[in-house]
């Protein structure tokens, strides 16, 4: 019986992919982070990442066209700033149905246009092609400097969890089409409060922090009544509904503290948990301090 993708996962084709892939000496990070780090002159690195929304699974036809393209650049904005970096250019390649729409098109590069403006980014190029549904595919370019790249695998023993803003209901509340790539907090972290780790939350908070604690080789637990949540959320929710797209990252104690005792401005950080030495062990603590586990739920591509 031949495996199915169904039985392999979208975590385990990633897997396989990477496992097969040629690479060159001038790839310093590939396969298995928010974005690729390659070798550039001077004193910053190369940031490359891809994102692809499909209708009827990222959106529909009745979707405003213009959060369409919004969320398409979004995405990937976001993957640059999980690593501490900053956006620069961007092809953008489209499959379209031929009843599509031309304002329908036009709309949606309203939306690209106007996030691209806002973080400086240009649109440079891509392709385009005819399709059954409307395929919107983003590759991006970023940069970092050397000292503030930001990777998922650095995680260590005590170190505290934090994120960037409430959790769950992203689909309920329209938030997945309209939010703001944490880029600010990202910049200000790296420069004041270096995380040791970070990831965007896309597949759900537990997924995405699994994900750290498998490249840092460590494990965490999580406090139940620290996680910040969207207004009617549950707490299931928030750790899993995915699409949130905040920040998700790690610091020592000694900097956690810091960054809690900083004046309260525009940018908001939420304590969550701590890092334990227990190697992909992921648990909480409710209320009462009692231990539990929990499954590692977050959005499944297969």
């Amino acid at each position: 019986m031949k495996n199915k993708l169904s039985q392999l996962g979208e975590f385990g084709l990633i897997s396989l992919i990477r496992k097969n892939v040629h690479s060159t000496k001038d790839v310093l990070l590939g396969i298995g982070d928010d974005t690729a780090v390659l070798s550039a002159q001077g004193s910053c690195h190369q940031l490359f990442t891809t994102d692809m929304l499909l209708e009827d699974v990222h959106f529909t036809r009745r979707t405003n066209a213009r959060a369409i393209g919004h969320k398409a650049l979004a995405c990937n904005i976001s993957d640059i700033a999980a690593m501490g970096g900053l956006p620069s250019a961007a092809v953008i390649s489209l499959g379209l149905p031929a009843e599509v729409e031309i304002d329908f098109v036009k709309e949606i590069y309203r939306g690209i246009n106007a996030l691209a403006k806002r973080f400086s980014v240009a649109i440079v190029g891509g392709d385009t092609v005819r399709s059954e549904k409307i395929i919107i595919n983003v590759a991006l370019l970023g940069w970092v400097k050397k000292q503030e790249l930001v990777t998922r695998s650095g995680a260590r023993q005590g170190d505290m969890i934090f994120v960037t803003g409430p959790l769950g209901k992203s689909f309920e509340t329209g938030k997945h089409l309209s939010f703001t790539p944490r880029v600010a907090e990202s910049q200000f972290l790296v420069k004041r409060f270096l995380p040791t780790a970070m990831i965007d939350i896309s597949d759900g908070l537990s997924v995405d922090l699994g994900h750290i604690l498998k490249e840092s080789r460590v494990g965490a637990y999580l406090w139940e009544e620290k996680i910040p949540k969207t207004k009617g959320a549950t707490l299931s929710q928030a750790l899993s509904d995915g699409e949130d797209f905040e920040l998700l990252f790690t610091v020592s104690q000694k900097t956690g503290k810091q960054l809690m005792r900083r004046r309260k401005d525009q940018l908001q950080f939420y304590p969550i948990g701590e890092i334990i030495d227990s190697p992909k062990r992921l648990k909480f603590l409710d209320n009462a301090g009692k231990e539990k586990d929990f499954p590692l739920i977050g959005y499944k591509h297969f």
